[in-house]
């Protein structure tokens, strides 16, 4: 029996969590780790950690593919103990921490310790992405690297409106309507979901302004790609992955028309 199926037919496991996780493995067995090692930006052995991981599936899937160890952190507490006893069913060494990116004091055992890591939908939510940049930074040994994905601001769904699972957050760029106006399309939505994406309107994570604070935080770029229809729509509706290639040095395609920028960064 797979790892997958392990869980998928545990009965300890709630059935949300099962979904979840399993979304997660699949993700990271499908799309990330093959991702990342065909860029020769994973290899056996390596030390991985994942930022906002939730319940550690991308990490499992990882840890499969021959990652040493592997660190969790989130600021989530009942998905990481959900996380925790999952990866203790697969006997899989993945620590499982409470940690917050932007306020909490990094330990010194985890400085300079990663070969790599991963930060997937997250860096858009947070208020300062150059500071997160910069404290993600010292996790990483000298010249290891970290994987960046998020759909820019100004792309069709890059404010989140659907999240709030309302008839209008169904409709692309409707972010882009004045705050009073975008506000009562989607106040009917669930209310954390609908202050989120009121936050995500003052952040306006754009792809300019990402490179702009990878540089401040002193990272170089070892690798960048835009697309049209994200690699985890293959898995989730079975569309094809359709990447920006000769348009992709254009500053409007990247941030109107891509779903997806993803850049791997080089301490």
């Amino acid at each position: 029996m797979t790892k997958y199926e392990t869980i998928q037919n545990h009965p300890d496991i709630p059935d949300n969590y099962k979904y979840y996780w399993g979304y997660q493995f699949r993700l990271g067995e499908e799309v990330v780790v093959p991702y990342l090692a065909g860029l020769n930006a994973f290899r056996e052995g390596f030390r991985v950690m994942e930022i906002g991981s939730a319940e550690g599936g991308v990490l499992a899937a990882l840890v499969q593919a021959g990652a040493k160890d592997a660190l969790a952190t989130d600021i989530a507490k009942n998905r990481l103990e959900l996380g925790a006893k999952i990866s203790g069913i697969l006997d899989l060494p993945i620590e499982f921490k409470y940690h917050n990116i932007m306020e909490d004091e990094i330990p010194e055992a985890w400085r300079n310790s990663a070969d790599l890591v991963i930060l997937r939908d997250v860096i858009e939510h947070l208020d300062d992405a150059g500071l997160a940049l910069a404290n993600i930074k010292k996790f990483l040994k000298p010249g290891g690297l970290l994987y960046v994905t998020f759909p820019p601001y100004y792309s069709p769904y890059g404010g989140h409106q659907h999240i709030v699972m309302n008839n209008w957050g169904k409709l692309p760029y409707i972010h882009f309507l004045p705050s009073k106006i975008f506000h009562k399309l989607v106040a009917s939505g669930r209310p954390g979901d609908v202050g989120e994406v009121m936050r995500l309107k003052n952040i306006r994570l754009t792809p300019a302004k990402f490179m702009k604070a990878a540089a401040g935080a002193g990272y170089s770029i070892f690798n960048s790609d835009y697309y049209f229809l994200r690699p985890v729509f293959r898995m989730k509706f079975g569309l094809p992955t359709v990447k920006i290639t000769a348009l992709q040095s254009l500053p409007l395609i990247k941030g109107f028309f891509s779903l997806e920028a993803s850049y791997i960064l080089q301490a």
